[in-house]
């Protein structure tokens, strides 16, 4: 995945914003520490997407993605896990990244809010929005709907689907929405069956589609693991999934 090599930072500031493609990078603080985030705009009262990253940090992917959102009339904030400046190239330094946010559940889920009221204080409507996540981001959703946080609904794009010990969904306020690829030999079809029995148990709607040959990060493009079909049709899936929880802008 590529690097996200443009931005321009806010010197000094607790929020500061600064154009970049079609949307604006945001530098926010949670517990002190400066994070930085991408808000992408459709239009004051649109819709609101809270996009997560992968384990690489907020890159070109994500922002892509966001502005491909507010070219549908969403707006979008893409927040940031891991802290202003760190986009991680390195495999050891994301695992090392990710693990500590995996092993404290209570500050992941702080860092998540904290970009939601960043969003909010951007314009985002937070009453009228869905998160969204791509592998480490779409276990990251899927945290975020069992924290009970009120939004409309929660995608995972090939993102882990393990409940760690200890949690549930029995607060969960959306619907949960998961796409995932059949050949994921990172998290495997027996992690996927195993979620749908306890979401079917715990009385949470969703839905959950699997893609044929599709293995973990397919819907990345440019690299190896890219399946177009699967990606065409997961994010028509995704769309789908926005225009029915979502209310359109007036």
């Amino acid at each position: 995945m590529k690097t996200l090599s443009a931005w321009v930072l806010g010197l000094g500031l607790a929020m500061s914003t600064s154009a970049f493609a079609a949307g604006s990078a945001v530098t926010y603080q949670v517990d002190g520490k400066d994070y930085e985030g991408y808000y992408s705009k459709a239009s004051d009262k649109a819709p609101l997407v809270i996009l997560i990253h992968d384990w690489d940090g907020l890159t070109d992917y994500e922002v892509k993605r966001s502005d491909m959102l507010a070219e549908l009339g969403y707006n979008v904030f893409a927040l940031d896990l891991f802290g202003k400046g760190v986009r991680p190239a390195e495999m050891e330094e994301r695992k090392r990244l990710t693990g500590e946010l995996y092993k404290d559940r209570a500050k992941m889920r702080a860092l998540m809010q904290g970009a939601i009221e960043t969003a909010k204080a951007q314009g985002g409507d937070v009453s009228n929005a869905v998160a969204m996540g791509y592998c480490f981001g779409g276990a990251a959703a899927l945290e975020l709907a069992r924290s009970g946080t009120e939004l409309k609904g929660f995608a995972s794009f090939h993102g882990g689907l393990t409940t760690p010990e200890g949690q549930d969904y029995k607060n969960t306020k959306g619907e949960v929405l998961v796409m995932h690829g059949t050949a994921d030999d990172a998290v495997t079809m027996d992690d996927f069956a195993a979620l749908a029995k306890e979401l079917e148990k715990t009385g949470i709607k969703h839905e959950m589609v699997t893609y044929s040959g599709a293995p973990h990060a397919f819907t990345v493009f440019g690299s190896e693991r890219y399946r177009e079909d699967a990606d065409k049709k997961s994010w028509a899936l995704f769309q789908d999934f926005l225009k029915a929880k979502l209310q359109p802008s007036t």
